[in-house]
């Protein structure tokens, strides 16, 4: 992929940032950058619907001029710069009598046009020539080998210059494969200098980083007359962003490289890095990693003591163009406002932050012009950073997500899928069919969002008679499980109205804490899987991957967990419980069939379906209220549900495990569980101006959690 002519075509105006929730007395700063050049214009809106469907009620914004007054600001272009690389902290000079060396141990991943450096100092480096061959360049001169190296293979690349100008480079290939060293005769250069900053997986000229090397890089070390002048163990200190050196200046890690990956002495007998860091001595840069834009701040806003809680939108405009950087409000803690509170699952908005579908085509912006939905599509900007759904340029998956960077499609109006009958949303634009209900039916609420869930536990939720999901709260760490098992063993009634949940986790980095990381080890449906040996977090050292495989299957929390996914189709429920017990459930519904219709798939129960299994936690006691009828031929059965092509786990029919089932069960602490167990289900809550038989059903449901 060419980067430099990706972002010769950025967005003209586009911001971030750097909180997604606060609370009052909190300050939130923007970061805008325009390419334009007239005064941009900046407003506040409340959120009430963010789905743009000209055949619902479209976009809702209600003014918020009372929190924040309309302002303009001055446009600023503000760069940014893919490309992961370490960069010592202090400058190093060598002052060599006969010779100075550069030394690696690589494994790259990537060819590309240019060379790509794997260690330098001043203008002499070790890298990989544009022919896949090890080379060092001094100053203007370059020197290669004449093979070129096997991508995904260990090789020890070393170069040896001589104060007279003679140079050689070899490549000496590692582990167990077919091959033999590379070595260049000495040749002559001139016009090395040894002074600066040393960088490790990029050059720097004039503090810009350039040349970036895409793959893994071992036990990086300078040497100056047979003596150890810098020399730096990667698998010390693996969950930070700096690389303590045995000898000479620290390196600083720049755009969050992946570390906690396998070396080249890494033979299958340790799985953790925390049992065996020596396996896990490497770094993998790629070029195409930025994750934090670290812009300038264009403007802040502190949270008044009397605003709202709830879901805000700062809009800017200039000249014609527009952008919307979406946030939460959250009451102050341990002061609810409502009895109702709606967890907004921000951890999994990051994960998918920039899903480039491979399914996008440029035929989508019709709808998109028709509905004035957001124009700006992921899988045509990668250069702001793909999400965890992609993977780099080198093939590798990738696994840190961040929300401070324009993330594309955390905007009003964005199209997930723009060739439906339906709207075609997903995350916040579906969560919102759930918050514009809230307000079509008068229910007052307030917004907690996964950060506050992370740092204050249950202590966050702990005051509100219910809780309720939003359409997808996917990724969680342990924390979050905590907090809401907490919740409900203790008397909350939690309301989880989606599908998919409580599925994978994810850690969060100590030094950043907008920085998501995920691991997607074995099972489940996965967009990548990880290497093995590199299943373990390098945040928090924890097993990643599914809850499922950490023994916390979202069955022991909220009854149900994914069994199934199809294209983005729903249908509809069919009542299956008629005992007297709880026709409170059903009061004022007519008829056994739930859910025939929705703005998401077309129907309550489709897409990511959820299934009750008492094998995986699932109480005994647990009653099945509602159940979809056979899906059509394109739904499957997660990876961890098919044991042979004709076996399921546990024995079951596929078309007995193909359904969404929504349940309801109480726990011994007093709290209880509404599971819905589809990801379509809130799509149908506006269908008919709210007036229908899933709105009914979740009003009745919540009004007796809120009002008991």
């Amino acid at each position: 992929m060419d980067w430099n002519t990706h972002i010769m075509n950025n967005i003209p105006l586009v911001g971030y940032s750097d909180k997604l929730s606060a609370r009052p007395g909190d300050e939130i700063s923007f970061k805008v950058s325009s390419s334009l050049k007239s005064a941009i214009s900046v407003k506040l809106v409340r959120s009430i619907n963010a789905d743009p469907n000209p055949n619902g009620s479209g976009i809702v914004e209600n003014d918020a001029s009372e929190y924040f007054s309309p302002t303009s600001i001055s446009s600023q272009d503000q760069p940014f710069y893919p490309g992961s690389y370490g960069l010592a902290v202090d400058q190093l000079s060598a002052n060599p009598k006969s010779f100075i060396s550069l030394s690696a141990v690589v494994y790259p991943t990537l060819a590309v046009k240019h060379e790509q450096t794997i260690l330098a100092l001043g203008n002499v480096e070790i890298c990989v020539d544009e022919h896949g061959c090890a080379a060092v360049k001094v100053g203007d001169s370059k020197v290669s080998v004449a093979s070129a190296m096997n991508f995904k293979h260990w090789y020890r690349v070393k170069a040896s210059i001589s104060v007279d100008g003679q140079v050689s480079i070899s490549q000496e290939p590692l582990g167990y494969q077919l091959g033999t060293p590379a070595l260049t005769n000495l040749e002559s250069v001139c016009g090395g200098t040894y002074s600066g900053h040393v960088s490790i997986g990029a050059r720097m000229t004039d503090k810009i980083a350039s040349n970036f090397y895409n793959g893994k890089i071992e036990a990086p070390q300078i040497m100056i007359d047979g003596e150890v002048l810098a020399a730096w163990d990667l698998s010390e200190e693996i969950s930070t962003q700096r690389v303590k050196a045995l000898v000479g200046p620290d390196i600083v890690l720049q755009n969050f490289p992946t570390r906690a990956v396998t070396s080249s002495d890494w033979d299958g007998s340790e799985m953790c890095w925390r049992h065996k860091p020596a396996h896990y001595a490497a770094i993998h840069f790629h070029e195409d990693d930025i994750y934090d834009f670290e812009w300038n701040t264009s403007f802040t806003f502190r949270i008044p003591a009397i605003m709202a809680s709830g879901v805000y939108v700062m809009r800017i405009e200039c000249d014609g163009n527009q952008d919307a950087m979406p946030f939460y409000v959250c009451p102050p803690l341990g002061k609810p406002s409502a009895k109702l509170c709606v967890l907004i699952s921000t951890f999994t908005y990051s994960i998918y932050g920039n899903h480039a579908r491979p399914d996008y085509d440029a035929s989508w912006q019709q709808r998109i012009k028709e509905w004035d939905a957001y124009p700006h599509n992921a899988a045509v900007y990668p250069q702001y950073g793909l999400s965890t759904y992609n993977c780099h340029t080198d093939g590798s998956g990738i696994c840190h997500a961040s929300h401070r960077r324009p993330l594309l499609n955390l905007r009003p109006g964005y199209i997930t899928f723009g060739d439906t009958p339906c709207s075609g949303l997903r995350h916040f634009q579906a969560d919102s069919h759930l918050i514009s209900w809230l307000h079509a039916k008068n229910i007052e609420y307030d917004v907690i969002t996964d950060a506050e869930l992370q740092q204050d536990g249950l202590e966050a939720i702990a005051g509100y008679d219910a809780v309720v999901t939003g359409t997808h709260p996917e990724y969680h760490t342990e924390q979050t499980l905590d907090a809401l098992r907490d919740y409900r063993d203790n008397g909350g009634a939690l309301h989880y109205l989606g599908g998919n949940g409580f599925y994978w986790r994810v850690a969060r980095h100590t030094e950043n804490d907008s920085l998501l990381e995920i691991r997607r080890a074995e099972g489940g449906i996965r967009a990548w899987e990880a290497e093995p040996g590199e299943y373990y977090n390098a945040f928090d050292g924890t097993y990643g991957g599914l809850w499922r495989r950490n023994g916390r299957p979202p069955q022991s929390l909220v009854g149900v967990g994914f069994t199934a996914q199809g294209e983005f189709y729903g249908s509809s429920y069919q009542r299956k419980c008629y005992a007297p017990q709880f026709d409170w459930v059903f009061e004022g519904i007519e008829g056994d069939v739930l859910g025939d219709f929705g703005f998401s798939g077309n129907g309550a129960a489709g897409f990511e379906l959820d299934h009750l299994d008492k094998n995986l936690g699932s109480l005994t006691e647990t009653t099945l209220l509602a159940q979809s009828g056979s899906q059509n031929s394109e739904f499957v059965l997660v990876p961890e549900e098919q044991l042979t092509h004709m076996s399921t786990l546990h024995g079951r029919a596929d078309e007995n495990v193909l359904t969404a089932d929504m349940i309801y069960f109480k726990v011994a602490g007093g709290g209880s569980v509404f599971s819905v167990g589809s990801i379509t289900f809130c799509g149908s809550l506006p269908w008919n101006n709210y007036d229908n038989n899933i709105s009914r059903l979740l009003e009745n449901v919540l009004l007796k959690s809120i009002n008991s």
